[in-house]
């Protein structure tokens, strides 16, 4: 039996994504310097890459291991977020977001033959920023059949069927691994109070009562589609991870249910703060599910990333956390 205590690295290491490859654990996030888009904050072996690199060969114990993605045009921005990875034909590809603060943030791609990289752009946006000028948390779903289907959030302004102004969830078929099909779909929309970000926040020349859906993570159980998100303001004690329920991986997916706040993960008053934007992976065992999640350490200095067992339960997916004591892994 081993055991852990979150956080399980003491680094910056938000929006984290963990995958298994050869029975190896990777993950990847956003550092310190891709949230705050600060490039001298970057370690000068590391100046030419982005995307902190964590390595566990035993679910426990993790180790940095290098920046994946070689850096972009600065034209396109320093503020990288939230990367996943997906493994497919041989090839590792990066999803992510690049963009300048809260604004002009794309989608991209990059590719590697090795997990840990370098990864490179493939040059050219996911998502027409023209058309899609805020698009971010790409999370990559690869259905029972092969098929894959790019998940992220991305702006809607209109109020139709009283769903809140905001950052929401948008889905689309990846025709290619590094092309979308262009047969977006609304996955879910804020509706609730406890997933407000801001009152009265000034974007695209207005003044909204803005809301945030964001990190979506997909899992399929007994047949149904799961999309795992966070939603409220990232740096407060509302934040948290909820989901949206389908029969279908394009919707339509409901989150009736959570009115009140978020079922799956939410702060510990004076212990956890801000538990968010998790990814789910299969435990050592082969069979256990696990949540892995960032939080804010208590002085409000950084995210570090957390790992909790994940829950199905007769009322739906639950995270057994989040914890801050130690842990067995079974």
């Amino acid at each position: 039996m081993q055991t852990y205590t979150n956080p399980v690295y003491q680094g910056y290491f938000a929006d984290p994504f963990v995958w298994q490859y050869e029975g190896v654990y990777y993950a990847i996030g956003t550092g310190a310097a891709e949230a705050e888009g600060n490039i001298n904050n970057i370690d000068t072996a590391n100046r030419l890459r982005v995307f902190p690199l964590l390595r566990s060969f035993d679910f426990c114990n993790w180790h940095f291991a290098g920046n994946a993605l070689l850096r972009t045009d600065p034209a396109l921005g320093d503020n990288f977020w939230a990367p996943e990875v997906a493994y497919s034909d041989g090839q590792f590809y990066l999803y992510y977001s690049v963009g300048h603060e809260d604004k002009n943030h794309q989608l991209r791609v990059a590719t590697s033959n090795t997990p840990l990289g370098p990864y490179q752009d493939v040059g050219k946006p996911l998502v027409d920023p023209n058309t899609c000028p805020f698009a971010i948390d790409p999370h990559p779903f690869c259905d029972d059949d092969g098929q894959w289907y790019l998940f992220y959030a991305r702006d809607f302004l209109d109020t139709e069927g009283g769903v809140r102004v905001g950052t929401a969830l948008f889905v689309d078929r990846l025709q290619t691994m590094t092309k979308l099909a262009g047969e977006g779909k609304v996955v879910l929309r804020a509706r609730s109070d406890w997933q407000r970000f801001l009152a009265n926040r000034w974007m695209y020349g207005e003044i909204y009562d803005w809301h945030t859906l964001e990190g979506p993570c997909v899992r399929k159980h007994e047949g149904k589609y799961y999309c795992f998100y966070s939603g409220g303001r990232w740096e407060t004690e509302n934040y948290g991870v909820d989901y949206g329920v389908a029969d279908n991986v394009m919707g339509s997916y409901s989150d009736a249910g959570n009115e009140t706040g978020p079922r799956v993960l939410k702060s510990v008053p004076n212990f956890v703060r801000g538990p968010g934007h998790n990814s789910i992976v299969l435990g050592p065992d082969g069979h256990t599910e696990y949540v892995v999640y960032h939080a804010w350490t208590q002085n409000m200095d950084m995210r570090q990333i957390c790992v909790d067992k994940l829950i199905w339960t007769p009322e739906g997916p639950r995270c057994q956390g989040p914890t801050w004591t130690p842990q067995t892994i079974t």
